[in-house]
């Protein structure tokens, strides 16, 4: 309820991960408190932009860290650990959409046995993974340890939209755009009260259009280049 006051309940241990951790769950906080206005109903954020304090709060405490990294080998652990959640949050969320996708097409046509839904993980993460990773005995049935597939199907979608829209929204700030952090608190403050393509129109930005996931994409590419130019 928007009217009791949020608190996270985490572990902490000092590690980079839990700073990062930390820093992605003050955002959700955030984002709760200045929606709060809203109600009891609109105050509760859809999924397309229900990532978008915490992954910015985290991309902003990562920058931060990295700025004040200079030894090499640290630059690479936090580059390189970065890099894999990002891949994690966009790849690999997107092969989970396609696997559901093709068990739902295929499920039109009948029953699916155990075996053809296995086939079907396989090829996905086969596609996904690309010939240099050789999935382990027992990979195959992997999809079933995921409760999105069952509890909330086609969800994970959100994860991927959600990091490529704080992918643009963080280059437009590093763009020192005037104004941006007035518009961007006026985002969270909507909470569900409007349509994610009323909340982005003040950044200049439209989901529709393929260039904002290519400048959502570029800013994952940038941090790739900047791992491989890394030497720990």
């Amino acid at each position: 309820m928007p009217s009791a006051h949020p608190y996270l309940m985490l572990n902490y241990m000092g590690r980079s991960r839990d700073i990062m951790t930390l820093a992605h769950e003050l955002g959700h906080g955030v984002h709760q408190r200045l929606a709060a206005a809203q109600g009891p109903i609109l105050s509760n954020t859809p999924l397309t932009p229900a990532e978008t304090a915490s992954v910015f709060g985290e991309m902003l405490t990562f920058r931060s860290l990295l700025d004040k990294t200079t030894d090499p080998k640290q630059r690479f652990a936090l580059l390189s650990s970065k890099v894999e959640d990002m891949l994690n949050t966009v790849v690999r969320q997107i092969a989970f959409y396609t696997f559901e996708r093709r068990v739902h097409t295929a499920r039109r046509q009948g029953e699916l046995r155990t075996e053809e839904i296995n086939q079907i993980w396989l090829d996905v993460q086969a596609e996904s993974l690309g010939e240099a990773i050789i999935s382990n005995e027992g990979y195959d049935i992997f999809w079933a340890y995921i409760p999105h597939f069952i509890h909330s199907p086609f969800y994970v979608y959100a994860y991927a939209f959600g990091d490529c829209l704080v992918n643009s929204l963080y280059a437009q700030y590093e763009k020192a755009n005037e104004g941006f952090a007035e518009r961007y608190f006026e985002l969270l403050k909507a909470g569900g009260s409007k349509h994610h393509s009323e909340l982005l129109a003040p950044f200049g930005l439209d989901a529709k259009d393929p260039k904002f996931w290519s400048l959502g994409l570029s800013m994952i590419e940038g941090l790739i280049d900047e791992l491989e130019a890394t030497n720990p």
